[in-house]
């Protein structure tokens, strides 16, 4: 029995100790790992909500640099159908131009061609007129041997 008086002694002497650590114990929880507990809840939930928003600025970052781009590439086409229609524009000119050179060439070329088959023709004629005229000098003058005569000389040439 002894013993039993021994440990009942034990257990209210320790009574007040267990009471100040139940009661230091309600006391941090309260004062100091509550705040704790709220403090680390709200950086994880700020974290949380700066992570989304992040997200959600590089998804409309992305959105605007493919509006961009197409826009871009649109733009870029519009150019390239613009020059590439002045180009044709340039080239069609240009092929008139040349058209209208070769007929022009085309046109001087007949011209210069009738006239030279005109004063072939003539200097044909003229050739026929003196060949008669000519032929009889010469045969005269064959024929008399007398040396040329000074109209022969100087008229044909």
């Amino acid at each position: 029995m002894e013993l039993i008086e021994q440990l009942k002694g034990l257990f209210l002497a320790a009574l007040p100790t267990v009471f100040f650590v139940l009661l230091f114990y309600l006391f941090l929880r309260s004062q100091f790992f509550g705040p704790l507990v709220r403090a680390m809840d709200e950086r994880a939930r700020r974290t949380e909500g700066a992570r989304r928003e992040a997200e959600e600025s590089t998804a409309a970052a992305s959105k605007a640099r493919e509006e961009y781009e197409a826009a871009l590439r649109k733009a870029r086409g519009e150019v390239y159908a613009t020059q590439e229609a002045e180009r044709r524009k340039a080239l069609d000119q240009r092929n008139e131009v040349l058209r209208a050179a070769r007929e022009a060439a085309t046109a001087f070329v007949r011209a210069q061609k009738a006239g030279l088959e005109g004063e072939f023709a003539e200097a044909r004629k003229q050739l026929e007129r003196d060949s008669g005229v000519l032929g009889s000098e010469i045969a005269r003058v064959l024929l008399a041997g007398q040396g040329p005569s000074p109209r022969a000389s100087g008229g044909a040439r």
